[in-house]
Protein backbone atom coordinates (compact mmCIF):
# COMPACT_ATOMS: atom_id res chain seq x y z
CA UNK A 1 0.00 0.00 0.00
CA UNK A 2 1.26 3.66 -1.24
CA UNK A 3 1.98 6.05 2.25
CA UNK A 4 -0.03 8.65 0.93
CA UNK A 5 0.95 12.47 1.98
CA UNK A 6 -0.83 15.42 1.40
CA UNK A 7 1.92 18.51 1.12
CA UNK A 8 0.88 22.09 2.70
CA UNK A 9 1.86 25.11 1.01
CA UNK A 10 4.50 23.20 -0.97
CA UNK A 11 6.08 22.09 2.49
CA UNK A 12 7.24 18.57 1.30
CA UNK A 13 8.39 15.83 3.39
CA UNK A 14 11.98 14.33 2.88
CA UNK A 15 11.41 10.62 1.83
CA UNK A 16 14.41 8.69 -0.11
CA UNK A 17 14.38 8.58 -3.85
CA UNK A 18 15.18 5.08 -5.24
CA UNK A 19 16.94 5.34 -8.32
CA UNK A 20 15.38 2.95 -10.94
CA UNK A 21 14.09 3.08 -14.62
CA UNK A 22 10.70 5.68 -14.74
CA UNK A 23 9.50 3.06 -16.88
CA UNK A 24 10.00 0.22 -14.26
CA UNK A 25 8.41 2.78 -11.73
CA UNK A 26 5.13 3.69 -13.48
CA UNK A 27 4.17 0.06 -14.66
CA UNK A 28 5.81 -2.46 -11.90
CA UNK A 29 6.05 0.08 -8.66
CA UNK A 30 3.42 3.04 -8.28
CA UNK A 31 4.81 3.49 -4.56
CA UNK A 32 8.56 4.60 -6.16
CA UNK A 33 6.70 6.43 -8.46
CA UNK A 34 4.83 8.36 -5.61
CA UNK A 35 7.71 9.12 -3.97
CA UNK A 36 9.77 10.09 -6.82
CA UNK A 37 7.34 13.29 -7.72
CA UNK A 38 7.51 13.63 -4.36
CA UNK A 39 11.26 13.89 -3.70
CA UNK A 40 11.23 15.85 -6.86
CA UNK A 41 8.95 18.40 -5.40
CA UNK A 42 10.78 18.72 -2.53
CA UNK A 43 14.14 19.76 -4.41
CA UNK A 44 12.27 22.42 -6.21
CA UNK A 45 12.13 20.41 -9.61
CA UNK A 46 8.56 21.30 -10.60
CA UNK A 47 8.43 20.78 -14.42
CA UNK A 48 9.71 17.38 -13.94
CA UNK A 49 7.27 16.61 -10.52
CA UNK A 50 4.08 17.77 -12.59
CA UNK A 51 5.19 15.01 -15.52
CA UNK A 52 5.45 12.37 -12.88
CA UNK A 53 2.37 13.47 -11.01
CA UNK A 54 0.40 13.26 -13.91
CA UNK A 55 1.96 10.21 -14.87
CA UNK A 56 1.40 8.57 -11.36
CA UNK A 57 -2.27 10.22 -11.83
CA UNK A 58 -3.14 8.25 -15.21
CA UNK A 59 -2.90 4.90 -13.59
CA UNK A 60 -4.18 6.50 -10.20
CA UNK A 61 -6.89 9.14 -11.25
CA UNK A 62 -8.59 8.64 -7.87
CA UNK A 63 -5.79 9.12 -5.58
CA UNK A 64 -6.51 12.28 -3.54
CA UNK A 65 -2.73 12.62 -2.41
CA UNK A 66 -1.34 13.16 -5.52
CA UNK A 67 -3.74 15.39 -6.62
CA UNK A 68 -3.17 17.84 -3.88
CA UNK A 69 0.55 17.49 -4.48
CA UNK A 70 0.12 17.91 -8.49
CA UNK A 71 -2.10 20.70 -8.05
CA UNK A 72 0.67 22.07 -5.52
CA UNK A 73 2.94 21.40 -8.04
CA UNK A 74 0.56 23.84 -10.93
CA UNK A 75 0.52 26.56 -8.68
CA UNK A 76 4.23 26.51 -8.12
CA UNK A 77 4.48 26.55 -11.98
CA UNK A 78 1.53 29.70 -11.83
CA UNK A 79 -1.02 27.49 -13.04
CA UNK A 80 -3.29 28.48 -10.46
CA UNK A 81 -6.63 27.17 -12.47
CA UNK A 82 -5.21 23.95 -12.97
CA UNK A 83 -4.17 23.96 -8.95
CA UNK A 84 -7.74 24.36 -8.28
CA UNK A 85 -8.74 21.76 -10.67
CA UNK A 86 -6.53 19.54 -9.05
CA UNK A 87 -7.40 20.36 -5.57
CA UNK A 88 -11.75 20.19 -6.06
CA UNK A 89 -10.55 16.60 -7.67
CA UNK A 90 -9.10 15.49 -4.37
CA UNK A 91 -11.92 16.83 -2.10
CA UNK A 92 -14.37 15.23 -4.46
CA UNK A 93 -12.41 12.26 -3.77
CA UNK A 94 -11.43 12.41 0.03
CA UNK A 95 -13.79 14.90 1.32
CA UNK A 96 -12.71 13.99 4.85
CA UNK A 97 -9.10 15.63 4.15
CA UNK A 98 -8.50 19.04 4.88
CA UNK A 99 -5.44 19.35 3.12
CA UNK A 100 -6.75 20.11 -0.14
CA UNK A 101 -8.84 22.77 1.39
CA UNK A 102 -6.20 24.52 2.46
CA UNK A 103 -4.04 24.19 -1.00
CA UNK A 104 -7.36 25.05 -2.68
CA UNK A 105 -7.41 28.49 -0.49
CA UNK A 106 -3.91 29.80 -1.25
CA UNK A 107 -4.77 29.12 -5.12
CA UNK A 108 -7.60 31.00 -4.71
CA UNK A 109 -5.45 33.31 -3.20
CA UNK A 110 -3.28 34.07 -6.16
CA UNK A 111 -6.25 34.54 -8.04
CA UNK A 112 -7.34 37.31 -5.36
CA UNK A 113 -10.64 35.10 -5.05
CA UNK A 114 -10.75 36.24 -1.29
CA UNK A 115 -14.02 35.40 -0.48
CA UNK A 116 -13.99 31.96 -1.95
CA UNK A 117 -10.35 31.29 -0.26
CA UNK A 118 -11.88 32.52 2.64
CA UNK A 119 -14.82 30.05 2.69
CA UNK A 120 -12.12 27.26 2.86
CA UNK A 121 -10.39 28.26 5.69
CA UNK A 122 -13.77 28.65 7.19
CA UNK A 123 -14.38 25.07 6.60
CA UNK A 124 -10.98 23.84 8.16
CA UNK A 125 -11.82 26.15 11.22
CA UNK A 126 -15.43 24.34 11.93
CA UNK A 127 -13.73 20.81 11.74
CA UNK A 128 -10.13 22.34 13.99
CA UNK A 129 -10.68 25.84 15.15
CA UNK A 130 -7.01 25.56 16.10
CA UNK A 131 -5.55 24.58 12.77
CA UNK A 132 -2.72 27.42 12.27
CA UNK A 133 -2.21 27.13 8.97
CA UNK A 134 -5.93 28.23 8.14
CA UNK A 135 -5.81 30.95 10.89
CA UNK A 136 -2.86 32.25 9.73
CA UNK A 137 -4.09 32.50 5.97
CA UNK A 138 -7.39 33.71 6.70
CA UNK A 139 -5.97 36.46 8.68
CA UNK A 140 -3.95 36.76 5.32
CA UNK A 141 -7.63 37.08 3.68
CA UNK A 142 -8.71 39.64 5.79
CA UNK A 143 -6.10 41.78 5.57
CA UNK A 144 -6.38 41.93 1.84
CA UNK A 145 -10.02 42.87 2.24
CA UNK A 146 -8.52 45.24 4.66
CA UNK A 147 -10.49 44.45 7.76
CA UNK A 148 -7.08 44.30 10.14
CA UNK A 149 -9.22 44.22 12.93
CA UNK A 150 -10.29 40.32 12.10
CA UNK A 151 -6.71 39.95 10.76
CA UNK A 152 -5.26 40.59 14.12
CA UNK A 153 -7.54 38.30 15.73
CA UNK A 154 -6.71 35.39 13.94
CA UNK A 155 -3.28 36.17 13.59
CA UNK A 156 -3.65 36.41 17.61
CA UNK A 157 -4.84 32.57 17.30
CA UNK A 158 -2.05 31.59 15.30
CA UNK A 159 0.56 32.92 17.42
CA UNK A 160 -1.08 31.98 20.59
CA UNK A 161 -1.03 27.85 19.41
CA UNK A 162 1.75 25.65 20.98
CA UNK A 163 2.61 24.99 16.41
CA UNK A 164 2.69 28.83 16.35
CA UNK A 165 4.86 29.91 13.46
CA UNK A 166 7.73 32.74 13.69
CA UNK A 167 5.71 34.95 10.66
CA UNK A 168 2.07 34.05 12.70
CA UNK A 169 3.64 35.87 15.41
CA UNK A 170 5.51 39.07 13.04
CA UNK A 171 1.85 39.32 11.28
CA UNK A 172 0.19 39.65 14.79
CA UNK A 173 2.55 42.67 15.77
CA UNK A 174 2.20 44.20 11.98
CA UNK A 175 -1.33 44.06 12.48
CA UNK A 176 -1.49 45.71 16.13
CA UNK A 177 0.89 48.14 14.54
CA UNK A 178 -1.31 48.81 11.48
CA UNK A 179 -4.33 49.19 14.28
CA UNK A 180 -2.30 52.21 15.75
CA UNK A 181 -0.90 50.41 18.88
CA UNK A 182 2.70 51.05 17.76
CA UNK A 183 3.70 50.32 21.92
CA UNK A 184 2.25 46.97 22.16
CA UNK A 185 4.11 46.23 18.32
CA UNK A 186 6.73 46.84 19.46
CA UNK A 187 6.92 44.60 22.51
CA UNK A 188 6.02 41.59 20.52
CA UNK A 189 8.13 42.40 17.98
CA UNK A 190 11.14 42.69 20.43
CA UNK A 191 10.53 39.67 21.69
CA UNK A 192 10.47 38.08 18.72
CA UNK A 193 13.78 38.74 17.87
CA UNK A 194 15.35 37.85 21.34
CA UNK A 195 14.14 34.57 20.22
CA UNK A 196 15.03 34.74 16.24
CA UNK A 197 17.67 37.16 16.28
CA UNK A 198 18.46 36.68 12.22
CA UNK A 199 14.52 37.24 11.65
CA UNK A 200 14.50 39.34 8.62
CA UNK A 201 10.81 40.31 8.51
CA UNK A 202 11.11 41.14 12.69
CA UNK A 203 14.15 43.22 11.66
CA UNK A 204 12.18 44.93 9.18
CA UNK A 205 9.50 45.62 10.97
CA UNK A 206 10.95 47.41 13.85
CA UNK A 207 13.00 49.40 11.53
CA UNK A 208 9.83 50.98 10.02
CA UNK A 209 7.86 51.08 13.69
CA UNK A 210 11.48 53.12 14.61
CA UNK A 211 11.11 55.07 12.16
CA UNK A 212 7.55 56.02 12.46
CA UNK A 213 8.57 57.15 16.25
CA UNK A 214 11.64 59.01 15.52
CA UNK A 215 14.44 56.49 16.47
CA UNK A 216 16.53 56.95 13.23
CA UNK A 217 19.65 55.48 14.48
CA UNK A 218 18.33 52.11 16.12
CA UNK A 219 15.73 51.63 12.96
CA UNK A 220 18.84 51.87 10.76
CA UNK A 221 21.09 49.57 12.65
CA UNK A 222 18.05 46.99 12.11
CA UNK A 223 17.57 47.63 8.63
CA UNK A 224 21.14 46.62 8.29
CA UNK A 225 20.54 43.11 9.30
CA UNK A 226 17.49 42.99 7.95
CA UNK A 227 19.00 44.04 4.44
CA UNK A 228 21.44 41.49 4.74
CA UNK A 229 19.28 38.88 5.71
CA UNK A 230 16.50 39.09 3.17
CA UNK A 231 16.79 42.04 0.13
CA UNK A 232 13.08 41.57 -1.03
CA UNK A 233 12.03 43.98 1.98
CA UNK A 234 13.36 47.10 -0.39
CA UNK A 235 10.16 45.58 -2.22
CA UNK A 236 6.95 47.89 -1.79
CA UNK A 237 5.02 45.55 -4.19
CA UNK A 238 6.52 42.61 -2.66
CA UNK A 239 5.67 43.78 1.04
CA UNK A 240 2.01 44.00 -0.56
CA UNK A 241 1.17 41.56 -2.52
CA UNK A 242 3.56 38.79 -1.48
CA UNK A 243 4.58 38.73 1.87
CA UNK A 244 1.32 40.80 3.01
CA UNK A 245 2.04 43.38 5.20
CA UNK A 246 -0.27 46.01 6.19
CA UNK A 247 -0.25 49.29 4.55
CA UNK A 248 1.08 51.55 7.04
CA UNK A 249 4.30 49.45 8.15
CA UNK A 250 4.83 48.99 4.66
CA UNK A 251 4.78 52.92 3.88
CA UNK A 252 6.40 53.68 6.85
CA UNK A 253 9.50 51.28 5.40
CA UNK A 254 9.50 53.01 2.17
CA UNK A 255 9.44 56.05 3.70
CA UNK A 256 12.47 55.37 6.38
CA UNK A 257 14.57 53.58 2.81
CA UNK A 258 13.38 57.43 0.94
CA UNK A 259 15.23 58.72 3.54
CA UNK A 260 18.16 56.28 3.67
CA UNK A 261 18.71 56.75 0.21
CA UNK A 262 19.14 60.09 -0.04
Amino acid sequence: MITKRVVRVLLLLSIVFVSIPFSAQAQALPKLLFEKALQESKDGDFMQAEKDWSYYLNENPNDAAALSNRGNIRLALGDPQGAIRDQTKAIEVSPEDLDPYLNRGIAKEALKLWEEASNDYKYILKRDPKDVSALYNLGNVMGSMDNWIEAKKLFSKAASSHKAIAMARSSEALAIYQLGDLELAEKKIRILIRKYPLFADARAALSALLWCKGYIGEAESNWAAAAGLDIRYREKDWLLNIRRWPPKPTNDLVAFLSLEAR
